[in-house]
């Protein structure tokens, strides 16, 4: 990938059998953990594009694709699920689309350009990004709106955009963000580097960034969840092995790297 109570004498016997059976496996190596879940069927390679969202969860699970297909090569693409589309859509060679909404997968649905319907595999909702020590003094999804606090969001044709103003109608608030990102790595990396006071994020952005930003949870979150859906690209020239990818992807494997990581089950 590119970036497992016997009589005496029958315990004897027993003994002897064990030891017999062991010495017959001593010249053999241990197989590896996940060795039996192995198949060498499929070959070749396929291109992800993935939302940005997705990044180490799908780096996980392509590397534990390969392991399981030997002789395969998974090759991710990540960036704002519109800016995937657009590419996808002005003949980007994809095999497979995850998108981190609904809207943008319909874009590829309506144009023909995916391989049968989509499976819905996770959902994510809103957080609030702030740096460490929170020099902003936020607490709520309104205090966004002070005067003097620099908030960056995803712009509006990116799926943390559409779900920011989402919550922006339900908490009655709108926000003026002094920068919008095209996707949602680029906002929280506006929080890291100290260029912000706040982000709008998804949890598994905050989770995946550990120390280095603090998250602030608020309810009106709730009122824009993202569900994630995935399809094979009707151009993949191995949709045999896209759809195996896909299948490892909702799996109970594939769920458990997911949740593991934040994310929500549609």
């Amino acid at each position: 990938m590119r970036i497992s109570h016997k009589p005496f004498t029958a315990v004897l016997v027993a003994g002897a059998l064990a030891a017999s059976l062991g010495a017959c496996g001593s010249g053999s190596a241990p197989s590896s953990k996940g060795s039996a879940n192995r198949d060498s069927s499929m070959s070749g390679e396929i291109t992800v594009f993935a939302a940005a969202s997705l990044k180490t969860t799908f780096t996980q699970l392509a590397k534990d694709f390969e392991v399981q297909h030997p002789g395969t090569k998974v090759t991710l693409s990540f960036a704002g699920s519109s800016d995937l589309v657009t590419q996808i859509t002005q003949g980007a060679p994809a095999d497979v689309f995850a998108s981190a909404d609904a809207k943008n997968m319909s874009k590829l649905a309506d144009a023909n350009l995916v391989d049968g319907a989509a499976t819905n595999f996770a959902t994510n909702v809103l957080e609030i990004a702030v740096p460490p020590g929170n020099p902003a003094s936020i607490s709520s999804f309104v205090d966004l709106a002070k005067p003097g606090v620099k908030v960056v969001t995803c712009a509006s044709q990116v799926p943390c955009g559409s779900a920011t103003e989402a919550v922006e109608k339900a908490a009655g608030t709108t926000l003026s963000p002094v920068s919008e990102e095209s996707s949602v790595t680029d906002v929280l990396g506006k929080v890291t580097s100290g260029e912000a006071d706040a982000g709008l994020v998804y949890v598994t952005d905050v989770k995946g960034a550990g120390d280095k930003v603090k998250g602030i949870p608020f309810p009106e979150s709730d009122r824009a969840v993202n569900t994630y859906p995935i399809a094979t690209v009707g151009s993949s020239k191995n949709k045999a092995l896209a759809a195996a990818f896909i299948a490892n992807v909702t799996s109970e494997a594939g769920k458990k790297v997911l949740r593991d990581a934040g994310f929500g089950t549609p």
